[in-house]
């Protein structure tokens, strides 16, 4: 998980780098999660993992100052993804309840609005970061959540 979560993005960010300084100008937007941010139980190994992405965001934002660059993170709660889905159906099959029921059971449990984020809500948080408007926006942790860190 470290590998794929903390690894390739460092990679990937040294690699790019030299070229996005050399250019003046560049964007690198990880997508990490609001476990980035806060803990749930049984989830070790991806909250590490997430927490980590977090801290490198910001190590990378500090380095770039200046130069053009900068380094965020979009740290979404639950997104109605493939993934989410197959959360949700388990647990209806587990419980013999309806898929609404399960994904109700499953986002109120973290998000106060009781809904998903869409896959366009987290593309429009990275198209405002590439914005002129983010230009002065760098280590930051953009949260997406329902309300889920506000608790």
């Amino acid at each position: 998980m470290m590998a794929v979560m903390v690894t390739a993005p460092f990679i990937l960010i040294k690699q790019c780098l030299p070229d996005l300084i050399k250019k003046g100008w560049g964007r690198i937007i990880n997508i990490a999660s609001t476990h980035g941010l806060v803990a749930s139980v049984t989830k070790g190994p991806y909250i590490a993992a997430k927490h980590g992405l977090v801290g490198l965001t910001k190590v990378v934002a500090l380095e770039t100052a200046g130069t053009g660059v900068t380094c965020n993170a979009i740290c979404p709660g639950w997104v109605a993804t493939d993934l989410f889905w197959k959360q949700v159906d388990a647990l209806a099959a587990k419980k013999n309840i309806s898929r609404d029921e399960a994904k109700l059971e499953i986002v109120s449990e973290k998000h106060p609005s009781k809904e998903t984020l869409t896959p366009d809500q987290v593309a429009d948080t990275v198209k405002f970061i590439c914005s002129p408007a983010a230009t002065q926006m760098t280590g930051s942790s953009l949260v997406i959540d329902g309300g889920w860190t506000a608790r």
